[in-house]
C-alpha cells in the first residue's frame, strides 16, 4: 500500500498525549478515528515521530501512515483537517518511499519552551506558557544553557519510567530568548534526540540556576553524576512545544 507522511500540529491541552491509551483522549486515537471513516471502516495505524506528554503541543509533529489509495495529496490533507477535531490541524501530507518511518529515521528535533515571566501572570496564556512569578538572572542562564549544548549523557536529565538504557544524546543548539513585549522566554533546544521529559527537566534547571538555588556551573557536575536528583524539577507540561522534525 501506499505510505503517506504527514505534518501535523496540534493543541495538547485535552490530550492525555500523543500515543494512544487504554483510557484517555490522544493524538494518535483521533487520527486513526478519521482515516477509519474515510477508508469505509477499515483500521488504518498511525505512527508518529514520538511521544509527546499530557498537555504537551505540536507545531510539527510528524507521523507515517499506510493507505490502501493513490489520493490527490492536497484533497487528502484537506479531508483529514477538515475531520479531524479542531484542536489537530494537518499542516502537509506527501507519498513517502515504503521504508519511510516516522519514528526510526529521525535526525534531529527541535523543542521550543515558553516561560511567562509577567508580573501579573496573563491568565489568557495559561494552557500555553509557564508561568513564573519569581526573579531570574537571565544573564546567568545564558552561561550556563551553553553547557548543555554537545554530546552527553543525560541519565540525569530524564524522567522516571524510561525503558531507553542508552541516554547519551547530542544537543546541536540551545539558547534562551527574551520576548520583552509578550513577557516570555523562551527557550529552544535542538538536538539529535530526546529522552523522557528531558526538555522539561533542562528547563527546570536553568530556572533553579536563575533563580540561584544552583550555582551557574552545576550542569557539567550532574551530567557526571548520573542522578536524577541532582537536576532541576520538571517544567510545566504547557510550556513545550515539538517545533520540528528532520530527516534525511
Amino acid at each position: 500500500m501506499p505510505r503517506y507522511k504527514a505534518v501535523i500540529a496540534y493543541d495538547g491541552t485535552d490530550f492525555c498525549g500523543f500515543q494512544i491509551q487504554a483510557n484517555g483522549r490522544t493524538v494518535q486515537d483521533e487520527l486513526e478515528k478519521t482515516l477509519f471513516q474515510l477508508n469505509r471502516g477499515n483500521r488504518v495505524v498511525v505512527c508518529g515521530s514520538g511521544r509527546t506528554d499530557s498537555g504537551v503541543h505540536a507545531l510539527g509533529q510528524v507521523v507515517h501512515f499506510d493507505y490502501p489509495a493513490v489520493l490527490s495529496l492536497e484533497k487528502f490533507r484537506y479531508a483529514l483537517d477538515t475531520q479531524t477535531p479542531p484542536d489537530i490541524a494537518v499542516k502537509q501530507v506527501e507519498l513517502a518511499d515504503d521504508d519511510f518511518h516516522a519514528r526510526y529515521l529521525v535526525t534531529e528535533k527541535t523543542y521550543q519552551f515558553k516561560l511567562d515571566i509577567g508580573k501579573p501572570r496573563n491568565p489568557l496564556k495559561r494552557k500555553y506558557t509557564s508561568f513564573y512569578p519569581y526573579s531570574l538572572d537571565l544573564a546567568l542562564m545564558q552561561i550556563s544553557i551553553q553547557d548543555l549544548i554537545g554530546t552527553h549523557d543525560f541519565s540525569a536529565f530524564c524522567a522516571s519510567g524510561s525503558t531507553i538504557e542508552n541516554k547519551v544524546r547530542t544537543i546541536y543548539d540551545a539558547k534562551i530568548e527574551h520576548l520583552d513585549q509578550e513577557e516570555e522566554l523562551v527557550f529552544t533546544f535542538r538536538g539529535n534526540g530526546f529522552l523522557y521529559k528531558m526538555v522539561r527537566i533542562m528547563v527546570g534547571t536553568l530556572i533553579k540556576i536563575g533563580n540561584g538555588r544552583l550555582p551557574v556551573d552545576a550542569i557539567p557536575p550532574i551530567f557526571v553524576s548520573k542522578n536524577r536528583n541532582l537536576a532541576g524539577p520538571t517544567a510545566h507540561s504547557e510550556g513545550l512545544y515539538l517545533v520540528k522534525v528532520s530527516y534525511e
